[in-house]
């Protein structure tokens, strides 16, 4: 092997797309567990960008290429995953609701979700509260994340929640909302789930909501 497995762990945490990227391919190629790169090398260095994201050592540029990282090497992962039927921790049906194109935002917690081990539905921006309702049956989602960066746009999140809860499938999604607009007392208000100002934290509480210690 050309390489120690611990460089993969040094590429996601610098944001190393073509190292983490290369590493992976060649480890799945000798046969490596794609599990182990999983749990011992990326998903241990998205942990840390997260820590150095809430020290204030990173910023959010820094996040988008570590989560570019860890999304090359999940390229090769995930297929291999779907063969031997290897369970996500959960799975979230993300996007922009309906009237908002803005998706750096949701973009970045998309991308930390799944390198927190979460399958991810990016159904992108402008999704309307019926679209968002297919997909979670499609895929059987446990979450459904919401991004809003324009006030215009936030009553789009209260039409999706109800669009759920008139579908008759409000109970068996948990309803995450976030945006720079967006607050705690909005979530509250139109019965969001959760809110979280953040990706980082984002990700804990989506693993929190699934059973699994951060």
């Amino acid at each position: 092997m050309s390489y120690e497995l611990n460089q993969l762990y040094d590429a996601v945490i610098t944001g190393d797309n073509k190292t983490s990227h290369a590493i992976t391919e060649q480890a799945l190629a000798e046969g490596i567990d794609p599990m182990k790169l999983v749990n011992d090398h990326m998903m241990p260095a998205m942990d840390e960008v997260g820590r150095r994201f809430e020290m204030n050592e990173y910023y959010v540029p820094e996040l988008l290429l570590s989560a570019r990282a860890m999304k090359a090497s999940m390229t090769l992962i995930r297929p291999l995953m779907i063969q031997c039927d290897i369970e996500p921790i959960g799975r979230v049906v993300a996007g922009t609701v309906k009237g908002d194109l803005h998706d750096i935002g949701k973009n970045l917690v998309a991308a930390m979700l799944e390198g927190g081990g979460f399958e991810v539905f990016d159904l992108g921006t402008d999704v309307a509260p019926e679209q968002f309702v297919e997909a979670a049956r499609e895929h059987n989602a446990d979450i459904v994340a919401l991004s809003a960066l324009l006030t215009t746009t936030m009553p789009s999140m209260k039409l999706t929640i109800d669009a759920f809860a008139a579908a008759g499938i409000r109970d068996r999604v948990k309803v995450f909302v976030g945006g720079a607009p967006v607050n705690q007392e909005f979530a509250d208000e139109i019965g969001a789930d959760a809110y979280r100002e953040n990706a980082v934290s984002a990700v804990a509480h989506a693993k929190q909501c699934m059973g699994v210690s951060t």
